[in-house]
């Protein structure tokens, strides 16, 4: 075999492994769910790292960067809580239910919770934002 032979045989080589390597699916960042008594409540939102969504169990959609970015930092924010499993009870007035799973745990909580622990609170204004703007349901 000649060095030209061999040399387009090991490149060829290379960029099938490159173009293995595309095929890696991204891990998903988070699982967040929503319930409550209201009309339009039930959300799930499955965010993915390659920047895609999953509206409802729907087929994904293209997830802004700023979406991204928040969902990455609500998984770190929560990390801690995530790890031991905080459940906390729903308090009789709360209107809203979340359920955030993440890769480190799961962090349940109702709106009324995220008045308290400030850290929940950008998990209500993601689920509204990314429901309504990429979604593009009602809540």
């Amino acid at each position: 075999m000649s060095g030209r032979a061999h040399g387009s045989l090991a490149a060829l080589a290379v960029a099938a492994l490159a173009l293995a390597g595309c095929g890696a699916a991204s891990p998903d960042v988070l699982l967040l769910t929503r319930s409550g008594s209201i009309p339009g409540a039930r959300l799930t939102l499955l965010v993915n790292d390659g920047g895609t969504v999953r509206c409802n169990g729907g087929t994904p959609r293209s997830l802004p960067d700023p979406r991204l970015l928040d969902a990455r930092r609500i998984a770190e924010d929560l990390a801690d809580d995530a790890k031991t499993g905080l459940t906390l009870p729903a308090p009789r007035t709360s209107v809203l239910r979340y359920r955030v799973r993440t890769q480190d745990g799961t962090v349940t909580f109702s709106d009324e919770d995220a008045v308290r622990r400030h850290e929940l609170a950008p998990v209500i204004v993601f689920a509204r934002r990314v429901a309504q703007g990429v979604c593009g349901l009602p809540r």
